[in-house]
């Protein structure tokens, strides 16, 4: 399948800013997965986008920017080729063991509520995929999705206690059952292509990878109830969305400030399709 994405932030300061600093994880890598046909970031200021690869072998880009800035606009845009492995990630960088991800971390603390429930969840399955698969659907069913419930640093014990939020509380919630049960288990993000159709959304998806023996590392989205298939562009892995935010970034003055994301994901018949 061939999609289509594009990705606009806008952050509007209510005093002009002095300086804006910002460091972009937004392009995603091939694999057995996806193949990258295009993609580009544009930033509606005059500066030099510095490409590297973090710790977790990511692409980041990063920029300075020189004010008064009343407004910071990035877009990001391009088509992905993407493939059904049944969640399997196979071909992908890989910079650590896979003992790292059992690394808790404040965004993925648990409780004795959550770990009693991952607990319970899986104590049928024998198998670490029988378990993670459970755990999945445990999951799915036990909490709602809500974009108005949570904020960025919602621990994963936090968002369970609500039963309710968005698709990275859903994320570190499955990541820190996994680690209960002794499974490394690590945050994934990206880009969703909605089966109703719906191009607009309000901005891009978020889902857990867990590893497991003989298979490697496989993905799990507890939101939507399923491992991730050719619908999904995988563009960052991290411990947690700290690690695999799409947007982080400084800025001197400007007072308040306001963030507006559109993201728009769409299937294409592409020129680079194979006939």
């Amino acid at each position: 399948m061939h999609i289509r994405v594009k990705h606009e932030t806008v952050y509007r300061y209510d005093e002009p800013a002095k300086a804006a600093i910002q460091r972009l994880a937004l392009t995603p890598r091939n694999h057995d997965g996806q193949h990258v046909l295009d993609w580009r970031i544009d930033v509606d200021r005059d500066c030099r986008l510095r490409v590297s690869e973090d710790a977790f072998g990511n692409i980041v880009h990063g920029f300075s920017v020189d004010g008064p800035l009343d407004a910071l606009t990035t877009i990001v845009e391009g088509e992905v080729e993407t493939f059904d492995t049944a969640g399997v990630v196979r071909g992908a960088i890989e910079r650590f063991p896979p003992a790292l991800y059992l690394r808790e971390t404040p965004l993925t603390m648990t409780d004795e509520a959550l770990v009693a429930f991952a607990r319970k969840a899986t104590d049928r399955e024998q198998s670490a995929l029988a378990k993670l698969h459970a755990l999945l659907g445990a999951l799915h069913e036990a909490m709602i999705f809500d974009e108005d419930a949570t904020h960025s640093r919602t621990t994963a014990a936090e968002a369970f206690a609500h039963r309710r939020g968005v698709c990275q509380d859903f994320a570190h919630a499955f990541i820190a059952g996994a680690r209960t049960l002794e499974i490394p288990a690590r945050y994934a993000s990206g880009y969703f292509l909605r089966s109703d159709g719906a191009r607009e959304q309000a901005a891009g998806h978020a889902w857990a990878e867990a590893f497991v023996d003989g298979l490697g590392w496989v993905g799990f989205d507890p939101a939507h109830g399923a491992s991730p298939d050719e619908n999904y562009v995988r563009v960052a892995v991290a411990l947690d969305y700290l690690g695999a935010a799409p947007i982080r970034g400084a800025r001197t003055g400007g007072g308040g400030e306001t963030m507006e994301v559109t993201v728009r994901v769409a299937r294409t018949q592409s020129q680079f399709q194979s006939q």
